[in-house]
């Protein structure tokens, strides 16, 4: 398999933009159980807006947490979590036995709304073995998966009858391999297959920093080209989200925002409100772009 067979593109979607939002949902927030609540509050509140958000959720600190219980290894290599075979188990595990649950426990308190699934149901995602590249040389970090087809079917189906699909970003194989996804990555891809209007992606900073670590001044808003330029100077943390967004616009959504998760409300202030905090990445020709990342 040659590298550009690891890094083609998901399938594109059919028809319009369908007033769809991918959340994707991880770090601080999902630790934090006043978060967890104030994002459960936003998801609901923008379904009643007649929006239709997805969830694709992370899960890190808690697989570190289960790997460092079972004396087994944590490593990142250009941020993506290097998965052994016995990682991948706690990675499931842990993914869709715990953290999902969780989260559609959250957003059901207020309603009959969410339902949990991961990108294994109804092949929803296939994935290929993706390498990382290190100092220009591609390494093998094990069973992580790069997103290389969408069946967003059953997340249509879901949304057409009102509820909130609530993914984890495992994916299975043509090879019959279950893999682990980046979480920003998966939900880049689901976006772009289902045609949304808007992927937000929570971190734990306030945004894309102009000059990190000398400057926390945050990039408000740029283009994918410009986007494109920064991408492989930054930092391991930032890399996979940033090229989730650059994606995400370059497959056809209509823009991209990179939020601090730990601002409660978060969501809800910068879909409903057209709040302009973090960064937001739109595509090149769009009418209200800035034309570079000053």
């Amino acid at each position: 398999m040659t590298r550009a067979d690891v890094h083609r593109p998901a399938r594109r979607p059919e028809g319009p933009h369908s007033g769809t939002v991918v959340v994707k949902f991880g770090g601080n927030a999902m630790v934090d159980a006043t978060l967890r609540r104030t994002f459960a509050e936003d998801v609901v509140a923008l379904r009643h807006t007649g929006l239709r958000p997805v969830v694709v959720h992370g899960g890190g600190p808690q697989i570190s947490a289960m790997l460092d219980r079972l004396g087994l290894e944590t490593r990142f290599e250009q941020g993506l979590r290097v998965t052994t075979p016995e990682a991948m188990d706690v990675v499931r595990m842990v993914l869709a036995g715990r953290v999902q649950r969780e989260l559609v426990g959250q957003i059901n308190a207020h309603g009959p709304f969410a339902v949990g699934m991961t990108g294994e149901d109804a092949h929803t995602m296939t994935a290929v073995r993706r390498p990382a590249l290190v100092d220009g040389r591609l390494v093998d970090i094990g069973l992580v998966g790069e997103v290389v087809d969408v069946n967003p079917g059953m997340v249509r189906a879901l949304l057409g009858r009102g509820h909130i699909p609530v993914l984890s970003p495992v994916a299975r194989g043509e090879d019959g391999q279950v893999y682990n996804v980046n979480a920003d990555l998966a939900a880049s891809a689901l976006a772009v297959a289902l045609g949304a209007e808007r992927l937000v992606v929570l971190t734990d900073v306030e945004g894309l920093y102009a000059d990190w670590p000398h400057s926390t001044e945050v990039i408000r808003r740029l283009t994918a080209g410009a986007l494109d330029g920064l991408l492989p100077g930054l930092a391991s943390g930032m890399l996979p989200k940033m090229e989730g967004c650059l994606r995400a616009v370059r497959g056809g959504v209509g823009r991209a925002q990179v939020l601090d998760g730990r601002v409660p409300h978060a969501v809800l202030r910068a879909v409903l409100d057209e709040d302009g905090r973090g960064t937001t990445v739109v595509p090149d020709r769009s009418p209200d772009h800035a034309g570079s990342p000053a």
